[in-house]
């Protein structure tokens, strides 16, 4: 039987992770933007930014909105309202300087199907003053061996590997990528992830367009929420979880006893209780961190540590009572 001991006042939701410290403008600006379709409603007043050298993930089922909202904000798509601002330039004013420094991948894109893969790389790296190294690009995706194949000869997900290349390609200051690691095996997804942290490493703002939960959590830096048009909610992938399950929680046994306000005093821990032996505390932030360094200050050792399993498809049922993966009619 579970015991409640003491609870105070619940805090905020976990801080975002540190950006890179040159982050301190914004990178993304869009306020109140709507695109309808005929009777459809695609976006219904979706605003968000994103800072610049931050990974920003929109997550949500298909038929959310998620595609066209980023289809509006790189100019692909005239929006019937709102207001957009990539690094200052509006994508439909100044579309030609958009171009310059925006590096986009699309769910869906083809080339002639006689075109070889090094002469769709050339054409590209033509279109900029100071293109990326593309030996570099294939290699991690796995597409050096391809360079003389028609593009008709690659497999689905060989094309979305020349997909995100050809992004990269143009050493974006602001990379969109809409469902990058679709149709690939698992470790080139990761090896894409890690490609995708370097990029960032050098300063450049992606927006991640996915439904990989695994993708949002290890890459994004906050997460938009999107579903039906709207946002519904933004956090950090950690902050959102917390909303799952009413807050983190580390379960452990503890290895001699102590005064309970040791741990409530922290200002990480909103409520404590027992579970038989053991001691359960929910909270925010580093939480085990918190709670581990401060029954270390009295001499107790937390054993058998378990942490909270939630997770962001938890927390868009608990925010929706829809699922990630329901399908919808416009993406």
């Amino acid at each position: 039987m579970n015991t409640p001991i003491r609870t105070k006042a619940h805090h905020s939701a976990t801080a975002p992770r540190q950006l890179n410290e040159t982050a301190s403008k914004q990178a993304v600006e869009i306020e109140h933007l709507r695109k309808t379709y005929g009777t459809l409603v695609a976006v219904d007043d979706v605003s968000f930014s994103v800072a610049e050298g931050e990974i920003f993930g929109i997550l949500g089922p298909n038929g959310a909105g998620k595609t066209t909202t980023v289809e509006c904000a790189i100019g692909l798509r005239t929006p019937d309202s709102g207001t957009i601002r990539l690094m200052g330039l509006d994508p439909q004013a100044d579309r030609d300087k958009v171009h310059e420094i925006v590096g986009v991948q699309l769910q869906e894109s083809s080339f002639p199907a006689k075109l070889r893969v090094g002469e769709i790389l050339d054409m590209y790296r033509s279109f900029y003053r100071e293109p990326a190294d593309v030996t570099e690009l294939i290699e991690v995706l796995g597409l050096e061996s391809k360079r003389k194949d028609y593009y008709r000869s690659l497999s689905g997900g060989q094309r979305q590997r020349l997909s995100v290349v050809l992004a990269l390609i143009g050493q974006p200051k602001i990379a969109v990528l809409d469902e990058m690691t679709t149709g690939l095996d698992p470790q080139a997804r990761r090896d894409t992830w890690d490609l995708i942290e370097r990029v960032r490493g050098r300063g450049v703002t992606i927006v991640l367009v996915t439904h990989f939960m695994e993708e949002a959590e290890r890459l994004c830096d906050r997460v938009a929420l999107i579903d039906s048009g709207h946002v519904v909610a933004l956090d950090t992938p950690a902050g959102l979880t917390a909303r799952a399950s009413g807050g983190k929680q580390v379960r452990f046994l503890p290895s001699g006893p102590f005064d309970d306000g040791l741990l409530t005093a922290l200002p990480e821990v909103t409520a404590i209780h027992r579970d038989g032996h053991h001691l359960v505390v929910t909270g925010t932030g580093e939480l085990a961190n918190a709670v581990i360094i401060a029954l270390y200050t009295v001499g107790v050792t937390a054993l058998d540590v378990q942490l909270d399993a939630s997770t962001l498809e938890d927390a868009f049922v608990r925010l929706t009572g829809k699922h990630l993966h329901e399908e919808g009619e416009q993406s």
